[in-house]
This record gives structure tokens, C-alpha cells and sequence, in this order.
């Protein structure tokens, strides 16, 4: 083996012992191989994409540059590595200007191996040399895609333009001029953080074991951690008992919501299923142009037209009033139940204004009068009256001892337990010591009706 042969061997062991697969990547016959070099990025670094509308958020990691190389044979004797060096959000300028400077580094070295150098170079002075600094913006307009620092340029237009002619073929721009950018550099900060995540040990909040981030799960609005397997039966029980709006951060006054994904992570098929449903019917119930079939085999959810009453299911093409629910009546007012009729007293005197002409619009102000007077007869039937036990007729105690005739049946029963009475000696009921109501004939009488309480008849 020669001494450059030697040297290549010694020099791309040294590198697999010094950074993971995912960094450095030999291939396996020949002296080629790939580098990916992510740059450390100050804290609170900001990128700004602007296209139709401008972007702003903070990352921690941009994609990596890639250095592809390939080792001649008198390398490092005579010749530099064969190299190309690509990037996702670098322009070709800046990438060509580090090409130049990686050619400089060579030469600087020349006949001792340079790619240790060149990475160092790449992973710690690439942002220092090329000035860039937060705000990194980012734009992109038509199919031109360009990175500049906002502090400073590059260079001035003339000689940009003059750079741009004489690129080098080894520059390679990874991203398509009809790339979505932002979403290929978010993704990958997002990637990164979790890598990160996984490798950490927190504390659960609720248990308060220590576990591996890979085995926690982070609210990312409030950053607090908790384990899964806390997490996945809290997350349970909240879908069984339908509470889908309520799967927040457990710390006490936290808002924080999980998101779907981190949802879908911990329950099974069925619960996701179950919380996917009910978190989309409870997004319709605050739509207020959308309502339900009523029919119990269907409950569609329905599109209703603006200031239109009339609702017709996609599904089983039922058409219903979106008022009562019933089958579309046209412009008849809607037909109230005895049930219905009850409450809509209640609900038409504590109305405002506005609120009873809807009312009256919806039933008629007719329907409207009627049950608010029945509704009152119906009230103080119920204060002042009993119904016979018998028959069921309301009674009215006016004045008299406990033994009541009804005025329909004729029967005879007892104000006090409603229990029927004898029709040969009614007044057993009152004068057996076995009976509950001994000795009250004549309670609740008042004293000034105590004259002539002695006859039978009795109201």
C-alpha cells in the first residue's frame, strides 16, 4: 500500500470514529463518501420568508450542507479531494464563495489531508464568513429563490450579477425554484428538536419518574413534559366520557391543547376514531349554518342557507324545518307539542324584545297567548287544587273538614293522604287509631270557619 493509499485509509477512519452514520457516509468500494455538516445557530435565531406575504418564526437548525467527496489516488501527495458542495437555503453565490475558500484551505495544506479541515471550517465558520446573521431572510419570487443576511449583502448587484456568470459547476442548490422552502426548513427544525427531545431525561409531572424524552410527550405551547404511558390513560378516559375539547396540558391553569398527531400517537384506533369524530361534530356545533338530519338513522350534518328555515340532508335527502326539526312546513308557523308548550312560556317572558319576535314569527302570536295562559292555569291548578284519586278531576278545598266529595265521580276521598274513603262510614278514616290521619279531620281549618264545619257537604 502506497503512502497515499495509507493516508486516505487512516484519514476516512479517523472520520467514521469521529461522527455518526447520519453525518458521514463512506461509500463501499472506492474512496468516495458524503458529509452532512449542520451549522450550530445562535439562540432566538429568526428566518424570514418572504414571498406574497412575509413569514417570521425562530429556529434552532437549518439542513445540513453536504460535502460529496471522492480521494484520488495521489491524494494527499498531489492532488485535492474531487468535491461538490450542495445546500437547501445557501444561494449558489454563497456556496460557490465557499467552494473557493475550501480551495484555499488546500492549498494552505497541501500534502497533509484536508478534510477534517474542511469540515471544521464548514461547521464552524460557514454563518462568520459568508455575514450571515438573524434575521436570515429568505426570498422567494417567480423562480428566482434567493438567502441573504439582512444586516449584510453579499455583494451589490453588479457583482452579483458578475458572480452569477462565472458559477461553479461544484455549487449545487438543492431546492427547486417551485419548492415550498419554509415548509422543507420547518420540518426539519421540527425533526431535529425531537432528535434532541429523545435524548433527554425529564421528569414526569404526574408520576414524577424520570424517562427518556423518547418516552414523554411535550406540550409545545407551554413546554411542559409528561410521560406516555400517563399521558395515553389520561387521553383515554377523556374520549370515553366524550370530553374531546378537554385533552389539555394537566398542569393546573394550563391552556395548552395536545394536537391530533400527538393524540393519534397514544390511543388506539378505536379511541382515535371515536375523538376524531366527536372533535369534528363539536367543530360543527359552533357553525351556525350547519344543523343535524333529525332522523335518528341519518343525523348528516346539513349546510343551511342564510335567513332560510329549510334544511335538505345530502344523505337521505329528508327536508325539515331547521326550527322544529319536523318536516318542512313552508311559511306555517311551527306546531308545538304539549310538552313544548309548557316551557314556552318561560322562555317567550324572559326574552327580550327581539327574542319574542322571533318567538311569535316561529309559533304564532297566537300559539304564544295560549300558552302563556295556560301555562298560568296550569300553575295555580297546581297550587290550589288536588286531583281526585279516583277520577283524577282537579278539586278545590274552598272551606270544610278533611272528607271531600268530588264534584265529578262523587267519590269520597281524604284532603290530607288523597286515600279513598268508605261510602257507608267515611269518617273511619278519621277516628280509627290505626289510620294516619287520627284525630285531623279538621286540620289546617281555620278557627273562624269552625261554625257549621259539621255537615256533609263538603267542596
Amino acid at each position: 500500500m502506497s503512502d497515499d493509499q495509507e493516508a486516505q485509509e487512516d484519514e476516512l477512519l479517523a472520520l467514521a470514529s469521529i461522527y455518526d452514520e447520519e453525518e458521514f457516509r463512506r461509500a463501499e468500494s472506492g474512496q468516495e463518501g458524503e458529509i452532512h455538516l449542520c451549522l450550530e445557530l445562535p439562540p432566538n435565531f429568526k428566518l424570514i420568508v418572504k414571498g406574497q406575504k412575509s413569514t417570521e418564526c425562530c429556529i434552532s437548525f437549518l439542513p445540513p450542507l453536504v460535502l460529496s467527496f471522492e480521494l484520488l489516488a495521489d491524494y494527499p501527495s498531489s492532488s485535492p479531494p474531487v468535491f461538490t458542495l450542495s445546500s437547501k437555503w445557501l444561494t449558489r453565490v454563497q456556496i460557490a464563495a465557499l467552494c473557493k475558500r475550501l480551495d484555499e484551505l488546500w492549498e494552505e495544506n497541501q500534502g497533509s489531508v484536508v478534510l477534517f479541515t474542511w469540515i471544521q471550517f464548514l461547521k464552524e465558520e460557514t454563518l462568520e464568513f459568508l455575514g450571515i446573521q438573524s434575521p436570515l431572510e429568505i426570498q422567494s419570487i417567480g423562480d428566482k429563490l434567493q438567502c441573504e443576511s439582512v444586516q449584510k449583502q453579499a455583494a451589490d448587484a453588479g457583482e452579483e450579477k458578475s458572480k452569477l456568470q462565472e458559477l461553479d459547476p461544484r455549487a449545487v442548490q438543492e431546492v427547486s425554484p417551485r419548492t415550498d422552502i419554509l415548509k422543507q426548513l420547518l420540518d426539519f427544525d421540527e425533526v431535529q428538536k425531537q432528535k434532541v427531545f429523545d435524548g433527554k431525561v425529564f421528569c414526569c409531572g404526574i408520576c414524577f419518574s424520570e424517562k427518556l424524552g423518547s418516552n414523554c410527550l411535550l406540550f409545545k405551547e407551554c413546554q411542559h413534559v409528561y410521560c406516555k404511558t400517563c399521558m395515553k390513560e389520561y387521553f383515554e378516559i377523556q374520549i370515553r366520557d366524550g370530553n374531546v375539547q378537554c385533552l389539555n396540558c394537566p398542569e393546573p391553569k394550563c391552556t395548552s391543547i395536545a394536537t391530533p398527531t400527538q393524540v393519534k400517537l397514544l390511543v388506539g384506533e378505536d379511541e382515535f376514531a371515536r375523538y376524531d369524530r366527536l372533535l369534528l361534530q363539536s367543530s360543527l356545533d359552533l357553525m351556525a349554518d350547519v344543523v343535524y338530519c333529525p332522523r335518528m338513522s341519518c343525523c348528516m350534518a346539513v349546510m343551511v342557507e342564510p335567513d332560510s328555515t329549510m334544511g335538505i340532508c345530502p344523505s337521505c335527502r329528508y327536508a325539515f324545518c331547521t326550527l322544529c326539526k319536523r318536516s318542512y312546513h313552508g311559511l306555517s308557523h311551527c306546531m308545538v307539542s304539549a310538552d313544548e308548550l309548557r316551557g314556552l312560556r318561560d322562555e317567550y317572558l324572559s326574552a327580550s324584545e327581539e327574542e319574542k319576535k322571533f318567538l311569535e314569527k316561529r309559533f304564532g302570536k297566537r300559539v304564544i297567548q295560549k300558552a302563556v295562559e295556560e301555562s298560568f292555569s296550569t300553575d295555580w291548578l297546581t297550587n290550589n287544587c288536588k286531583k281526585c284519586p279516583c277520577c283524577g278531576t282537579n278539586i278545590q278545598k274552598v272551606h270544610g273538614c278533611n272528607k271531600m266529595t268530588c264534584s265529578s265521580c262523587q267519590k269520597y276521598f281524604c284532603w290530607i293522604c288523597l286515600g279513598t274513603l268508605s261510602r257507608v262510614n267515611p269518617y273511619s278514616h278519621f277516628n280509627s287509631p290505626g289510620s294516619l290521619c287520627f284525630n285531623q279531620l279538621f286540620v289546617g281549618v281555620e278557627m273562624e270557619e269552625e261554625e257549621g264545619l259539621w255537615g256533609d257537604e263538603d267542596d
